[in-house]
């Protein structure tokens, strides 16, 4: 869970109902998942995300901007292509959907604090990777380490300018053994302590797993993710992160596996995927999920 120390009501700051917000980030959000659908098709393949405008793949029309609107268009136009009625993946509208609701869903929990942005940002990373990952098995480092460096520079620049603590990981150890030092200081350590446990165990784990049998278990794009997830959600949600993604992933591996006709052990499942979607659930649910286990199954 976000943990919620400087939300402020919208209503409260303009007058304005706060329905109004949540239609605004919303649509926002749409807009942010339109430009993902851009660099879920060009960053793998290595093209510019500005030029050119998009266009149909088939007839190479350019893509008008009344054609370009989330969500409508796609449906406006039955999806399909204007020009040449060719069809237009359900990818994109659900790109766009998934991102508006996910948009609402972070400010519902934060309201509108000085971190929002940075959580936005997060998730629109996570839903990036998640598609570029289901569909090309890699995780871009253009992607992966602009979000380590964002993590990092967050966790020292928030405690400097804002006296509120964004981040849940330094109220617990080891982040505490550093409680008498000035509060960026805690909160880089918790950031390094928190990509040692999110990219260090994952990769970790690829390393006994090749010594092992011999083969690659974990791609260096898992890691660089979760070094990103880690250092800025901390080491209590990069675990949880990994725990869900590794539970996820077995259960749908299983699933694939099951449905195969010949069983191959070795199927390769994007695993960049799950944790893309622990991480997301991590940090909007997790502290109240840690919290809810401990009360639940510790003693």
């Amino acid at each position: 869970m976000i943990i919620n120390l400087l939300a402020a009501s919208f209503e409260s700051l303009t007058g304005v109902p706060e329905i109004v917000a949540y239609v605004f980030v919303f649509v926002f959000g749409g807009i942010v998942g339109s430009f993902l659908n851009v660099v879920i098709h060009r960053v793998p393949n290595e093209e510019s995300i500005v030029f050119p405008n998009s266009a149909c793949p088939k007839c190479k029309t350019a893509i008008k901007a009344y054609d370009n609107i989330p969500i409508l268009s796609w449906l406006i136009l039955g999806g399909k292509c204007r020009s040449c009625k060719a069809p237009i993946s359900a990818r994109y509208p659900a790109v766009e959907f998934l991102t508006a609701c996910l948009f609402l869903l972070v400010y519902w929990q934060i309201g509108l604090s000085p971190i929002l942005p940075v959580y936005l940002v997060f998730v629109a990373a996570m839903i990036a990777l998640i598609f570029i990952d289901a569909e090309h098995m890699i995780l871009p480092n253009v992607i992966t380490y602009p979000l380590l460096v964002l993590a990092l520079l967050v966790r020292i620049l928030f405690p400097i300018v804002f006296p509120e603590n964004y981040f849940s990981d330094t109220q617990f150890f080891p982040a505490t053994l550093f409680a008498e030092q000035p509060a960026w200081i805690v909160s880089l350590f918790g950031a390094v302590v928190g990509a040692l446990v999110g990219g260090g165990s994952l990769w970790l784990v690829g390393a006994v797993w090749k010594a092992l049998r011999g083969v690659d278990a974990m791609g260096l794009g898992d890691v660089k993710m979760m070094l990103g997830v880690g250092a800025l959600l901390g080491w209590r949600l990069a675990f949880l992160s990994i725990f869900m993604g590794a539970f996820a992933g077995a259960v749908i591996g299983v699933i694939v596996i099951a449905r195969q006709k010949d069983k191959d052990l070795q199927t390769q499942i994007p695993f960049g995927i799950f944790l893309g979607i622990g991480s997301i659930l991590s940090l909007l649910f997790g502290e109240q999920l840690i919290s809810w286990y401990i009360a639940t199954f510790v003693p």
